[in-house]
């Protein structure tokens, strides 16, 4: 058993390093700066800690059940007695005293040794939950931190946009004015404009949103200068099948639902303890005067063995134990579940970290012919050889890439944050510890010893998400060219006819 307690008892270890994640962020990045404050104040976090400093108080109060049990009682009164056979009939005793009496439990069915397993599996259950909501509430100001960035970028890019229609609408007004333009193009022109405008607005509002959500995160506003984070590619998973396994081993959601399985299994111990019976030795020693009702007694010292054994409770004890029985496939399901959840999460994460650094290639690609093509679109507006549909279909097309591009590049970051916090290290890799390094270094290593064992997921395999095999781009390509191949050839392009001369008079 002390075995057993002492990876639970571990964790008391941590608990100094979440008073306040007392990290020290080895590097001055504002990104684990401002985490580190939420992770300090986040009513969340600190709810979580306070949950786990009371189960590991909770331990210690099962615990006293193997100590002995001393009790002082002092007592005042009279003793009123009729006894038909005596004269007088009626007896009145004033009596008096004090005692103290000692218990010590000697079996108990093992209820107390079940109740110290469960609430120690129950401890450790909330130290994981600890961890986790410590891992999430890190992704979640990463995230608001990439969503700042990402709104503050798409409204000074809704406002380009907007600046440029608008320019186009003044052109455009001008010419109309000069009388070498056309109204509808006018028109035209002012509901591009205000639908960037539109934009404009909708960005500002979208920006106001996760400002405030960093807010709640941090506890204070994000600063006005904020810089893009590196990379996190610190100890990244090489492969989707590595991700899977490191999330599955190491994610703290999954160690919660096990330990709470465990900790039902205890229960069900201390539930099976009311069929057997209770031992108890006693040690009663007390004085006063007429002690205990006995005429002229002053002391009296009783020491006696009790045996308590239960034999009919109307069946609530065997529904109990068949309520636990359910309860413990229910922890069971809850664990699955939650592995379930956890295999799905890094599946999708670590996938759209490869996508998205593809992705970034491309629409980088694409934002830069969209604005060879507007740039050119623009110049030949202006002699007159482009018309006003074409230029604002180009603008918006420009406008929509520089989005694309913009999304992808926080999303790629955010995305690298999502699977870190899947295999249980981004406050790692934000250079945050949540143990001091004053604690005695043996005990976090033997925290660090926590295995889920024969407890693991059962409906859980460690495999990732595997598609059929897609089409390469070179296939693509030779359907493509295929198809050109293949295409009737195209009209000769005849000379436009001169229109004859007029006739002379």
């Amino acid at each position: 058993m002390t075995s057993k307690y002492s990876k639970i008892a571990a964790a008391v270890f941590a608990l100094a390093a979440l008073a306040a994640v007392s990290a020290r962020a080895q590097s001055t990045d504002p990104l684990a700066a401002a985490t580190q404050k939420a992770l300090n104040a986040n009513p969340e976090v600190t709810a979580r800690f306070n949950a786990f400093r009371a189960a590991a108080d909770a331990v210690d109060a099962a615990r006293a059940g193997y100590l002995p049990r001393l009790d002082m009682q002092g007592i005042v009164g009279t003793t009123n007695d009729r006894i038909e056979s005596r004269l007088p009939q009626t007896d009145t005793l004033p009596h008096s005293g004090v005692s103290l009496t000692v218990t010590q439990m000697l079996w108990d069915g093992l209820l107390t040794s079940s109740e110290v397993g469960r609430l120690g599996h129950e401890k450790l259950a909330r130290y994981f939950e600890f961890v986790d909501v410590s891992e999430q509430t890190a992704l979640a100001v990463t995230a608001a931190w990439y969503d700042v960035l990402r709104y503050r970028k798409l409204v000074s890019l809704a406002e380009d946009n907007y600046v440029q229609h608008k320019y186009t609408l003044n052109q455009i007004q001008s010419r109309v004015r000069a009388g070498v333009g056309r109204g509808v193009d006018y028109e035209q022109a002012l509901a591009r404009m205000t639908l960037a405008e539109s934009n404009l607005v909708t960005e500002v509002a979208n920006l106001h949103d996760v400002t405030a959500r960093y807010q709640r995160l941090v506890g204070e506003a994000p600063p006005a200068q904020m810089a893009m984070p590196p990379a996190m590619l610190k100890a990244f998973p090489a492969n989707a099948d590595e991700a899977t396994g490191l999330s599955l081993r190491r994610n703290a959601a999954i160690s919660a639902s096990v330990e709470t399985l465990r900790a039902a299994r205890e229960t069900t111990t201390g539930r099976k303890s009311a069929f057997q019976p209770t031992l108890q030795a006693r040690l009663r020693t007390g004085v006063g005067h007429n002690y205990d009702g006995v005429l002229d007694q002053k002391h009296d010292t009783t020491g006696e063995l009790v045996l308590n054994w239960n034999l009919f409770n109307g069946g609530a004890d065997q529904a109990k134990v068949k309520q636990q029985a359910n309860i413990i496939n229910q922890a069971a399901d809850l664990r699955d579940k939650a592995c379930r959840d956890t295999r799905q999460t890094v599946g999708i994460a670590y996938n759209d970290t490869k996508k998205l650094a593809q992705q970034l290639i491309y629409l980088d690609q694409n934002t830069l012919s969209i604005e060879k093509a507007r740039d050119a679109y623009r110049q030949q507006f202006d002699i007159g050889q482009r018309n006003l549909l074409d230029l604002l279909n180009a603008e918006n097309e420009l406008y929509t890439a520089k989005r694309a591009y913009a999304n992808a590049e926080y999303d790629l970051g955010t995305a690298q944050a999502r699977t870190q916090a899947a295999v249980q290290q981004l406050t790692a890799q934000l250079g945050i510890s949540r143990i001091d390094a004053g604690n005695d270094a043996s005990e976090a290593d033997r925290a660090a010893d926590w295995a889920s064992s024969d407890d693991a997921p059962m409906r859980c395999p460690p495999d990732p998400v595997r598609l059929a095999s897609t089409t390469p781009f070179s296939d693509l390509d030779a359907r493509a060219q295929q198809m050109t191949a293949n295409a009737p050839p195209l009209p000769a392009q005849r000379p436009t006819p001169t229109p004859p001369a007029a006739p002379k008079k």
